[in-house]
């Protein structure tokens, strides 16, 4: 796995460099990565970080840290819930891979109806094949794809195909390094 995270850095390297300034709105292991409550945080939110998947209900907010290559994904429930995950270009030991965290999205959102998914990081950094085919998966030698311009369309489609949602109900925004906030 080193030496394909070693391999992919200097491609990854360019993509976020391509995705400096450019603004637009356009699944690991068997057990669940649970969100904590941070010390700092009113009781009304949850901190979810690299690689985990989280829930919270109506009303009450969710924190995403140190968003700086990745995305995050919201998705709002009719209900007023989310179910957020923060998905990472590599795999966080013991948590979530980028080709893994839809599904557990997917299982924690059941058969709740859903209103919105919001698709929210570095944009540019991300090819949309991460979502069913992480970086750590490709086997020494392989080409790893790597973004030559920001996608947000194509990442819409791979969340959209993820999730088993309607296109049109995700949205893709390029966002600047630093926490998020949904509320």
């Amino acid at each position: 796995m080193a030496a394909t995270r070693n391999r992919a850095i200097p491609a990854l390297a360019v993509a976020l460099a391509l995705q400096a300034g450019v603004a637009g709105v356009a699944t690991a292991q068997a057990v669940p990565a649970v969100a904590s409550a941070p010390a700092a945080a009113p009781a009304a939110a949850i901190r979810i970080t690299e690689g985990q998947v989280g829930e919270v209900g109506p009303g009450r907010t969710i924190v995403y840290p140190a968003v700086t290559s990745c995305l995050t994904v919201t998705v709002r429930l009719a209900d007023g819930g989310k179910v957020g995950a923060h998905a990472s270009l590599f795999q966080v030991p013991g948590e979530y891979r980028s080709d893994r965290i839809l599904a557990a999205v997917q299982q924690r959102i059941g058969t709740r109806a859903v209103r919105a998914v919001e698709v929210r990081g570095a944009v540019g950094a991300w090819h949309p094949s991460y979502f069913t085919r992480a970086i750590e998966s490709y086997p020494e030698g392989a080409q790893i794809p790597v973004p030559t311009a920001p996608d947000p369309d194509g990442l819409a489609r791979a969340v959209a195909d993820g999730l088993g949602q309607p296109r049109g109900k995700v949205t893709v925004q390029d966002l600047p390094d630093g926490d998020q906030t949904v509320e």
